[in-house]
C-alpha cells in the first residue's frame, strides 16, 4: 500500500528533476520561471505534470515539454507519464520566483 509520504517523496523528487530543465531561451530552469502548475504521482497510476508556457506561441516550447519528458524518464524509467500542456490559469510574471526574478534581473 502506498503511503502518503511515499507519493510526497517522488513529487518532491520530480519537483528537483524538473528544476534541471532549462528553457533554452531565457536559461532558468521552468521551476523557477513558474511554468509548473501541478506534480502527482500515484503509485498505480504513476506521474501527472501540468504545465504551461509563458506564451501560446513560445518558439520553445516543444523543446521545453521534450526535455520534460527526456528528465522525467531518466529518473523515472519504469514510471508511467502524463505530460499536460495547460493554459489556465494563465503564466504570468507573478508565477516567476524570487530566484528566477534574480536570474533574470528584475529589481523591486
Amino acid at each position: 500500500m502506498e503511503t502518503h509520504n511515499e507519493a510526497n517523496k517522488t513529487e518532491k523528487e520530480i519537483y528537483e528533476t524538473l528544476r534541471t530543465v532549462i528553457d533554452p531561451e531565457l536559461g532558468i530552469n521552468i521551476i523557477d520561471l513558474g511554468l509548473i502548475y501541478k506534480i502527482e504521482y500515484v503509485r498505480n497510476k504513476g506521474i501527472q505534470i501540468e504545465l504551461t508556457l509563458s506564451s501560446k506561441g513560445c518558439p520553445m516550447g516543444d523543446v521545453i515539454i521534450n526535455n520534460v519528458d527526456a528528465a522525467i524518464r531518466a529518473k523515472f524509467p519504469d514510471t508511467k507519464l502524463d505530460i499536460q500542456l495547460v493554459w489556465e490559469p494563465a503564466w504570468t510574471t507573478d508565477r516567476v520566483t524570487l530566484e528566477g526574478k534574480t536570474a533574470l534581473g528584475y529589481t523591486d
